[in-house]
C-alpha cells in the first residue's frame, strides 16, 4: 500500500512551532513573496497578443516590488522589455498589411483543410482537385469552388447491385462506363458547350474497399491534358429555364441518332445503314412536332419556328437515305441530308435561347 499523509515517525520532533521548540525558529520572519503583476508582465510579453498589457503591469508592478519589499523585479524588467518588443512588431505588422495577409492565408489553409475529403464521399455538383495524375488511384480530393480552375467536376454516381461476390475490375468498367456517360449526359444537356478536351470518368470500388461494403460509383469530368475546368458544366433542371430545358431535350437525342452511324458504310452494309437514317429521320420528326407544340417566348419564337421547317426539310432527305434500293442511292443523297440545312437556324435559336450558339463555347479556361 501506498503510505498515507500521516504515517509519519511518530518519534520525530513537530518542527519548529511544537512543544520543545525554542530560540529564534519559533519566531521565523514571513517569506518574500513574488508580485503577482510582474509575473502578469512576463506571461503578457510573451503572448503575442497581449503585449501592451504586459507593458502596462510590468510598469506598476515595479513601485509595488520597491514599497513591499517583493521579489519579480526581473520578471516585471523582462516583461516590459519583451511588451515593448511585441508592441513595434505589432504596430510594424498593421501598418505594413503583413497580418492580414497571414490571416487570409491562415484562412485559406483552414478552408482547403475543410475542404478535403474521401473521392467517395463527393456529392453532384462538387468540384475539385486530385494530388497527383487524375486517372490514378486515388482516395484523397480537394473539392474547390467550381469559379476557380479545377481538374474534375462531379455528375452523379450510384451503387452497385446484383453481385453477391467481388466481381472485378472488368466487370465493374463495363457498368461505370456505360451508367456515368449517360448521367453525364443528363448533367450537362447542352453539349455546345462542351470541351473538346473534357470527358467521361470514375471512381469505383478498389477489391480492398469492396471487402469493406463499398458499392458506390462516383461519376465526374476530368480535363484530359488540357488546362483546368473554369467554372460549372452542369446544364440540367437546375440550372435551365422552362424554355431552354425544353429545347435541350427536344434536339439533343437528334445528335445521339447521327452518333449512332455503322462503322461499315452502305458498300458493305446497306441494310444497317439505312436502319440508321431511319432512326435519325425519326428523331427529326420527332424534334419538329416537340418544338411545334412548345409556346416560346416571344424573343424566340420565330427563330424556332424557322428551325421547325429545316428540320422538316431535312428529315425528308433522311426518309429517302432509310429508303434507298441499294448504294449508289444512299451515297446520292448522304451529303445533302447529313449536311442539311438546319445548322445555322438551330445556331440562331440556340442564340435566342442564350443557350451556346457555336460548338465547344465551353468552361475550360
Amino acid at each position: 500500500m501506498v503510505p498515507g499523509p500521516y504515517n509519519a515517525n511518530p518519534y520525530a520532533p513537530y518542527g519548529p512551532y511544537g512543544p520543545g521548540a525554542t530560540g529564534p525558529a519559533a519566531y521565523a520572519t514571513p517569506q518574500q513573496t513574488t508580485n503577482g503583476l510582474a509575473i502578469a508582465s512576463l506571461v503578457s510579453g510573451v503572448v503575442c497578443c497581449l503585449p501592451p498589457l504586459g507593458l502596462v503591469f510590468g510598469l506598476i508592478a515595479l513601485p509595488q516590488i520597491r514599497k513591499r519589499n517583493q521579489t519579480g523585479k526581473g520578471l516585471a524588467i523582462a516583461g516590459i522589455v519583451l511588451s515593448a518588443l511585441s508592441s513595434v512588431i505589432m504596430i510594424v505588422g498593421l501598418v505594413t498589411g503583413v497580418f492580414g495577409e497571414a490571416w487570409r492565408g491562415f484562412q485559406k489553409g483552414v478552408e482547403e483543410a475543410a475542404s478535403s475529403s474521401s473521392a467517395f464521399s463527393l456529392r453532384t455538383g462538387q468540384c475539385y482537385d486530385v494530388d497527383g495524375e487524375m486517372e490514378a488511384e486515388t482516395s484523397d480530393v480537394l473539392v474547390v469552388d467550381c469559379d476557380r480552375p479545377h481538374e474534375g467536376e462531379v455528375t452523379g454516381g450510384f451503387k452497385l447491385t446484383g453481385f453477391t461476390k467481388w466481381p472485378g475490375e472488368t466487370a465493374i468498367d463495363d457498368i461505370a462506363e456505360k451508367r456515368c456517360q449517360d448521367i453525364g449526359q443528363a448533367y450537362a444537356l447542352d453539349s455546345w458547350a462542351f470541351p473538346d478536351d473534357v470527358y467521361d470518368f470514375y471512381y469505383m470500388p478498389s477489391r480492398a474497399s469492396w471487402r469493406a461494403g463499398d458499392r458506390a460509383v462516383t461519376c465526374a469530368f476530368i480535363v484530359d491534358g488540357g488546362e483546368p475546368m473554369k467554372g460549372s458544366l452542369r446544364s440540367d433542371k437546375t440550372t435551365l429555364d422552362a424554355h431552354q430545358l425544353h429545347y435541350l431535350t427536344t434536339m439533343n437525342p437528334i445528335d445521339d441518332a447521327l452518333n449512332e452511324e455503322p462503322e461499315e458504310d452502305a458498300d458493305e452494309d446497306l441494310a444497317g445503314n439505312r436502319e440508321w437514317a431511319g432512326k435519325v429521320h425519326g428523331a427529326l420528326t420527332g424534334a419538329s412536332r416537340s418544338l411545334k407544340s412548345h409556346t416560346w417566348s416571344p424573343s424566340a419564337a420565330p427563330r424556332v419556328a424557322e428551325l421547325v421547317k429545316e428540320l422538316d426539310t431535312s428529315a425528308k432527305e433522311w426518309d429517302k437515305l432509310a429508303k434507298a434500293a441499294d448504294a449508289d442511292v444512299f451515297w446520292e443523297h448522304y451529303d445533302v441530308a447529313y449536311d442539311g440545312t438546319y445548322w445555322e437556324s438551330e445556331s440562331e435559336a440556340r442564340r435566342a435561347l442564350d443557350l451556346a450558339a457555336t460548338l465547344d463555347s465551353g468552361t475550360s479556361a
